[in-house]
């Protein structure tokens, strides 16, 4: 099985791509309500012209489906997808490549958009206004510029850091959209979405139970589902009830208020270790034995969501009224209550 660290990971893995149910339509991506019905009326309206979708730009937190809603507009547009990483295209000649390669009206899929290379964002540039690109053949005096023509293509890029987008790339997109968490009754659908396509039966008060420790993301309440697949199957469980969920994600170390043995550290070390904080990110890094990188990344976007932190000027802290709460759980005495810490 998994350590609960990297059921929060929330980088794609293959096994996030192969044992997912996969959404063909919009109907059948679930959550993200607003932002569908906005993309629903611009794919439409796209099709009734026979044009290719203007440029879009997907940005919010990880793991909520970017990549999955581009690849459901291609579904419902008819046309190719094509699919890349920011960080793999180190040179120009790798993305005018791929550019090339799209089709009229194909879609083409940038993810991590802010980590693109400048020299090769400016090549995107005339590629979304004009359709074309500049390429430089041979070598000094003998070089030569050639016009590439392109077929018309739209662009959708997705990103965790809208800030580290440049302005002029931002400003070249027609359509910004944000994704952001989903709530647990979402989740729970996603649960028994997935749970339909890989055949296992769940009681709904169960898929509930997942979905609501499932930190908002889509991406971690299918891990989580498949984690508890696991320990239903290993110990002979025909269907999974609240009591399988239960005793799953607790071997997980994932409590009934959706945090884990790292969340619980980082709370306890801040409680009893500086009264509550503040404290600074490295000192907390070293007491819990994780880089910073993944307290900031994994930790404290969760925990700054339901109110059990604070960054101050400072360093980190516990919000006052949370204190004799997490002190009660954290540090000996059980909240026996479910759910107290959110209410």
């Amino acid at each position: 099985m998994l350590s609960p660290i990297e059921i929060l990971n929330l980088q794609e893995s293959p096994e996030d791509r192969t044992i997912s149910f996969e959404p063909n339509s919009f109907d059948e991506y679930l959550g993200q309500s607003v932002i569908k019905s906005k993309l629903k009326v611009y794919v439409q309206a796209a099709k009734m012209r026979s044009e290719a979708l203007d440029h879009l730009l997907l940005f919010g937190p990880p793991g909520l489906g970017k990549t999955t809603l581009a690849r459901v507009m291609a579904r419902e547009m008819g046309v190719g997808f094509k699919v890349t990483s920011a960080p793999i295209l180190e040179r120009t000649g790798d993305l005018v490549a791929i550019l090339s390669g799209v089709g009229p009206n194909e879609i083409l899929f940038i993810d991590e958009i802010h980590r693109l290379p400048k020299n090769v964002e400016e090549i995107l540039y005339s590629a979304m206004e004009n359709f074309c690109v500049d390429v430089i053949i041979g070598q000094g005096a003998g070089a030569k510029s050639i016009r590439l023509p392109l077929n018309r293509f739209t662009l959708i890029g997705a990103t965790t850091k809208t800030s580290l987008v440049s302005a002029p790339l931002q400003t070249r997109f027609g359509i910004v959209e944000r994704l952001d968490f989903y709530d647990p009754a979402e989740l729970t659908q996603i649960v028994q979405q997935n749970a339909a396509f890989l055949q296992i039966p769940i009681h709904t008060d169960a898929a509930f139970s997942i979905g609501s420790r499932a930190r908002g993301t889509p991406r971690i309440v299918k891990r989580m589902l498949r984690r508890v697949r696991d320990f239903a199957q290993v110990h002979n469980h025909a269907a999974i009830d609240n009591t399988v969920v239960d005793m799953a994600l607790r071997f997980l170390g994932i409590d009934e208020d959706g945090l884990n043995k790292l969340d619980r550290d980082l709370l306890a070390h801040i409680l009893k270790d500086f009264d509550g904080g503040p404290v600074g990110v490295e000192t907390l890094a070293a007491l819990t034995g994780e880089d910073r990188e993944t307290i900031e990344d994994v930790v404290e976007p969760f925990l700054l969501r339901m109110g059990l932190l604070q960054k101050t000027p400072r360093g980190r802290a516990i919000p006052p009224k949370k204190i004799p709460i997490l002190r009660r759980k954290l540090l000996g005495q059980t909240v026996s209550e479910q759910g107290l810490l959110f209410e």
